[in-house]
């Protein structure tokens, strides 16, 4: 027996009620994890990723952990306080002083993102 869709098959689409019924199985009705996921149909990757919303707080809330760059809303969010863009920049200045102890540059930007050693730019600098 394979839980989960056919190769080529849609993707499904659940609910937010859904999700919240499967998942107040687990937790308030004591169900085990491949109880649910043979009750609901679902993946083991799906359950997971539902129990660590649920966890979470984002089920009850509605509110879901948004993907990709979170450092673009610095540049294009109207949104963000100035307490929240304070926070991303400093995180941003963080991660970049990591990347500089461990001997390494970024250059480019997007796709064309390249990630150079300081040793290479001081080598080339120096012989030229």
């Amino acid at each position: 027996m394979t839980i989960g869709r056919p190769k080529g098959g849609k993707n499904r689409k659940y609910t937010y009620e859904f999700k919240l019924t499967a998942m107040k199985d687990y937790f308030d009705n004591f169900l085990s994890k491949p109880e649910v996921m043979r009750k609901y149909s679902i993946s083991s990757g799906t359950f997971d990723v539902w129990k660590k919303n649920y966890q979470d707080g984002c089920l009850e809330t509605g509110r879901f952990h948004k993907r990709g760059n979170k450092f673009s809303a610095l540049h294009s969010s109207k949104h963000l306080t100035n307490e929240q863009r304070l926070e991303l920049e400093n995180l941003k200045l963080r991660i970049e002083n990591e990347r500089l102890k461990k001997g390494y540059l970024v250059k480019g930007g997007g796709a064309n993102k390249e990630y150079v050693s300081i040793l290479d730019v001081n080598t080339k600098s120096s012989k030229n």
